[in-house]
């Protein structure tokens, strides 16, 4: 039996209790964020202006939020959009599809395991991951082996100081400015900027 937000769950056995958690989940909503992003891209020649809606799930961080929103800076096109990402295993943070509803780019956040970058590559014709802990590397060392045979994946690493930094620019309304130069990134919003520079554990295998 479960009480959530005034409502009463109750589970009749213990092989619905899994039904009893899915239910909390959902009664607890998320918080909406709203950005105005300005994006200048000079190593993609890719400059825009995005009004973005970001649900932030119950349990993500304001920093797993933001490494969400600077992902969709580095990516940024017309038919990129937010995927569930926390709220499903079937979709990624990120995602952008083509007119057909097939997948072209995947991107998930975080420290996923092998098996789920493993079937987004099955998926998409191109994987990318942005891990963010202050663990990543140990992430990458038990999992980087299992991951070669990907050609598809490409894995980013983003310092934590970074992600941290990135964090406290998150408010409910954001006005914020990346520019992207030589692989250099700075995002900026009001007098507050964080400059990043990204290392990459993984790279799309070259193209025969």
């Amino acid at each position: 039996m479960a009480i959530i937000m005034g409502l009463l769950y109750i589970c009749p056995s213990d092989k619905l209790a899994q039904h009893c958690t899915s239910a909390a989940h959902m009664a607890l909503k998320a918080t909406i964020f709203k950005a105005d992003l300005q994006i200048a891209d000079m190593d993609r020649h890719y400059y825009g202006e995005h009004a973005l809606t970001i649900a932030r799930h119950p349990s993500e961080t304001d920093e797993r939020m933001m490494v969400r929103v600077l992902a969709f800076a580095l990516h940024a096109h017309e038919l990129l959009t937010f995927g569930k990402g926390l709220s499903t295993d079937d979709e990624p943070d990120l995602w952008q599809k083509d007119l057909t509803g097939a997948i072209e780019v995947w991107i998930d956040v975080g420290l996923p395991d092998e098996k789920r970058l493993l079937k987004a590559c099955g998926r998409s014709a191109r994987v990318v991951a942005y891990s963010y802990s202050s663990t990543s590397n140990v992430w990458w060392n038990q999992t980087g082996g299992k991951l070669e045979r990907a050609k598809n994946l490409r894995v980013v690493n983003l310092p934590s100081d970074a992600s941290a930094a990135l964090a406290r620019l998150a408010k409910r309304t954001m006005q914020l400015n990346c520019t992207i130069q030589d692989g250099q990134i700075w995002m900026s919003s009001g007098e507050e900027a964080v400059q990043i520079e990204l290392a990459t554990f993984k790279e799309f295998a070259a193209e025969s």
